[in-house]
């Protein structure tokens, strides 16, 4: 649904990004479960509760580790852009796999409290005053609600009202909520001397973050546009696959992605109108541009959505000097008609 509640088009792409994610977890739980107790000390038995406790705790913090992943190596490799499309819907069940871990939670330790159980949760361990003994659960707790806000703020509605400087803020909880968990796990089994693994995993989890958010924080060493005066030349013909895009950049933070489809070539901002998605990547289909992140279409030729949509994106002017093409960095107003570029059927 878009921000003004009008539908959008869920391309294919995204029903098999959370099959896949939902087969996943599927899985690992079922592996946990049964593998845990192959694995345990048969003079300390788990039972099945502890055991849903620990595979549902386990696969959300996998989740939050991979989706910390995704950014930084969508940034080292345009091979996992894919996966970053649809990253808040892996935030969500990553939220809901936490949610179920709490359940299993209140309901073994704080079932026959004679406290309320989230009362009970708060107050059961005081010992602050110690590392062997402190109370993680306050971490776990700070976590949880951190994704709940992110979860529950990640609709196109609340980017819409709360606009997308602050919306963007907001989703950095994701860095506190990442740390508080680490801590969550590492400090609760450090209790559990006689089995540091999941201590392992947590810190093992933060450095492969750490490492890949400090790898990617290298500046790009993106040329600046060259050219004779307003024309910039993007590339060969040969080189725009059909139905698809060539990005160019046009000067800081600007961008135009030139598409070639049916023997033309047309040139429109890199940016889509909904939340920047990046229109480049998209391809066209049914003589549309699709936005690879929430299905938005623009005709190539004006940059304007098809009726009833009214979303209007910038166009370029293009021309063909032999096989080289070169786009005009001046943008055309949102909606502009531009004459598609014909190629040459020796060049198609």
């Amino acid at each position: 649904m878009s921000t003004s509640y009008r539908p959008v088009l869920w391309q294919r792409s995204k029903y098999v990004y959370d099959g896949v994610l939902l087969i996943c977890i599927v899985l690992y739980i079922t592996a946990f479960l049964l593998l845990a107790p192959l694995v345990q000390d048969p003079t300390r038995p788990v039972n099945g509760s502890i055991l849903g406790m620990r595979a549902f705790g386990s696969c959300a913090f996998l989740m939050l580790t991979l989706i910390l992943c995704i950014g930084p190596l969508a940034r080292l490799d345009s091979r996992f852009l894919p996966l970053l499309y649809n990253r808040r819907h892996f935030g969500v069940l990553t939220c809901i796999v936490a949610l179920t871990h709490l359940a299993y939670v209140l309901n073994w330790y704080y079932v026959f409290s004679p406290t309320p159980p989230w009362e009970a949760l708060l107050v059961a361990n005081t010992a602050f005053d110690r590392v062997l003994g402190f109370p993680f659960e306050l971490f776990g707790l700070f976590a949880l609600i951190c994704a709940l806000i992110l979860a529950g703020t990640s609709h196109d509605f609340w980017l819409n009202f709360l606009g997308a400087p602050l919306w963007k803020r907001l989703h950095l909880l994701i860095y506190p909520a990442y740390a508080a968990a680490v801590a969550h796990i590492a400090l609760g089994y450090l209790q559990d001397v006689d089995n540091p693994g999941f201590a392992l995993l947590a810190c093992g989890g933060a450095l492969l973050v750490a490492g890949l958010h400090l790898v990617a924080a290298r500046p790009a060493k993106e040329p600046l546009p060259d050219g004779d005066g307003d024309w910039v030349p993007v590339c060969a013909v040969s080189e725009i696959p059909d139905k698809r895009a060539r990005i160019v950049r046009l000067g800081p933070g600007e961008r135009a992605a030139v598409f070639r489809y049916g023997g033309k070539l047309s040139a429109v901002s890199h940016a889509c109108a909904h939340q920047n998605g990046p229109l480049g990547e998209g391809r066209i289909l049914y003589g549309c541009i699709i936005c690879p992140w929430h299905g938005y279409l623009y005709r190539p030729q004006d940059g304007c959505s098809p009726p009833p949509f009214t979303e209007k994106i910038p166009t370029y002017r293009l021309k063909l000097e032999g096989a080289q093409v070169s786009i005009d960095r001046r943008a055309n107003a949102p909606g502009t008609y531009v004459e598609p570029v014909a190629i040459p059927e020796a060049l198609q």
